[in-house]
């Protein structure tokens, strides 16, 4: 490092800028519009092999800089190959996933997928849904974001289309079992007690909690049930 000049530093700093600016703009749509994991990781890649260059600068550069550009190539020949390939396209991007079907959790999509309830009732709520209830299909694309399918009594015209305003649910829809085990927290949130959900679950014909894949309370006040 110390036989590097301080000229060759910003010369080498600013061929790299503008290597990477025009690589970047042959990758940067595909980064932006539709980031797989492996748009991500290459992304995170070619910007750690781009940091490297300029941070440990040798007097390999020419050489750094080849790798740079090989890979940046062999990303676009893999994109273009997966454009004309749905198989190739499967095996780098992965396919959608669907992880409620009928309005049940397909456990094994999310073990598959590895997602766990909890993931999955935060990507929900990004779509202003906070019961599984309402769900009569959901899809993990493979960028990761969720396609979801209400239920028909839950889709339709709005009430507010309507001028209808009808008064505030009576509780927020939270989750009181997930995994086989209860949240003693979010039960005593609402107001529920234990002999409560006991009674509940009773009524499904379910003697104990750890038969229960997830249960959530609804804005209604009823139980929302899904066994193992």
């Amino acid at each position: 490092m110390n036989d590097v000049s301080y000229l060759q530093i910003a010369s080498e700093t600013v061929i790299t800028f503008f290597v990477l600016l025009a690589l970047t703009r042959l990758l940067g749509k595909k980064q932006l519009s539709h980031l797989t994991f492996f748009n991500y990781v290459t992304g995170i890649t070619i910007g750690s092999m781009a940091a490297n260059m300029v941070v440990l600068s040798t007097k390999d550069y020419t050489k750094d800089l080849l790798s740079l550009v090989i890979w940046c190539s062999l990303t676009i020949i893999v994109s273009y190959i997966s454009l004309k390939s749905g198989k190739i396209r499967v095996i780098f991007d992965g396919q959608p996933t669907i992880i409620i079907k009928h309005g049940k959790i397909d456990r094994k999509a999310l073990k598959r997928t590895g997602v766990n309830i909890d993931d999955l009732t935060m990507l929900i709520r990004q779509y202003q849904i906070f019961s599984i209830a309402e769900i009569d299909f959901a899809i993990l694309e493979p960028n990761g974001r969720l396609s979801i399918l209400k239920k028909p009594e839950y889709q339709g015209t709005q009430k507010s289309d309507l001028q209808i305003y009808p008064s505030p649910p009576t509780y927020l829809p939270i989750e009181i079992i997930a995994d086989g085990k209860l949240l003693p927290k979010n039960l005593l949130e609402v107001g529920k007690s234990r002999d409560w959900l006991e009674n509940e679950l009773s009524r499904a014909n379910i003697k104990e909690v750890k038969e229960v894949f997830y249960a959530e309370i609804q804005s209604d006040g009823s139980l929302f049930i899904q066994k193992f």
